[in-house]
Order: C-alpha cells, then structure tokens, then sequence
C-alpha cells in the first residue's frame, strides 16, 4: 500500500520516525544555539555571537523544512519540549559562555545531526523517497562544509 505522495506506507512510516528524531535534535540544538548566542563572552564575542545567530535561523528554516516533510509523508511532526527531549540524541547545553567550548558544543551538535541525516537518507533513496533524499542530501553538503570550517576555528 502507498501513500499519497506514492511511497510505500511502511516505508514512509519508518522515515517519519526518523525525521521526527531528527525534528527533535533540531529544536534542542536551535535552543543550544539561542543560548551560545546569547550568553558568549570574551574576545571572539562579535563573531560567535553574529555566526551562533546565522545558525539559529538556519536551524529555524530547517525545523519547519522537517516538520513538513512529515507532514508530507502522511505522519505528524512532534511538537513540544517533551517530546523532543525524550526522541533526541543532541543534549542541552547549559550556561556555556566561553567561545571555542562553544563552538565545540556547535560541531558535537552538527556531527549527530549530520549522521542522522546520512541515516534518513539511505532509508529515503530505498523508498525511493526522492524528496526526502534531496533534502538530506542538501542538508549533508552545507553541514559537512560548516564542521570544515568550525574545525579550522578552532585551529
């Protein structure tokens, strides 16, 4: 049996699960990244604190790009802190105010999510669920490029 969009319902049902995951390490990363923003302190203040702000929206796009994608796939997104504390791998960081501790807190965060979407996409390309797969695919190559660069931060 498929479902509207033509993806098998077992299938589909299997990538809702995951995505939802995913939902839920977004939303606690874009609050780890509200507090980074707000609470940095010390010399790399102007930068970390305008580049923790470019994240957030970021991750703010990407949280309504993922609860979508569910939505399309005939599931439900999850929706409140509960829940997404309960479904995600990505911690709550707290109180962290020095700048490259931040922006570690930053890769840890990108390196599960970055896993997880490599997950999702090979589920997404054996349901032949090319929407899913493009949005993975796109999300893969932009963090890839973020961690390169967050590490070369820190060096």
């Amino acid at each position: 049996m498929e479902n509207l969009v033509g993806i098998d319902q077992k299938k589909a049902e299997q990538l809702v699960e995951h995505l939802n995951n995913l939902l839920a390490d977004y939303e606690i990363f874009y609050q780890n990244l509200r507090g980074l923003h707000w609470n940095i302190k010390g010399k790399e203040f102007f930068e970390l604190h305008e580049k923790f702000e470019e994240f957030y929206k970021d991750a703010f796009v990407k949280i309504d790009e993922i609860a979508e994608r569910v939505l399309t796939l005939e599931g439900e997104p999850l929706h409140t802190y509960t829940d997404y504390l309960k479904a995600a791998e990505v911690k709550e960081e707290k109180n962290v105010t020095d700048g490259p501790q931040g922006v570690e807190v930053v890769i840890d965060n990108f390196r599960t999510l970055v896993r997880k979407e490599r997950g999702i996409l090979a589920l997404a390309a054996d349901a032949t669920d090319e929407g899913t797969v493009s949005l993975m695919s796109d999300y893969i190559s932009e963090t890839e490029k973020t961690l390169w660069m967050l590490h070369s931060y820190l060096r």
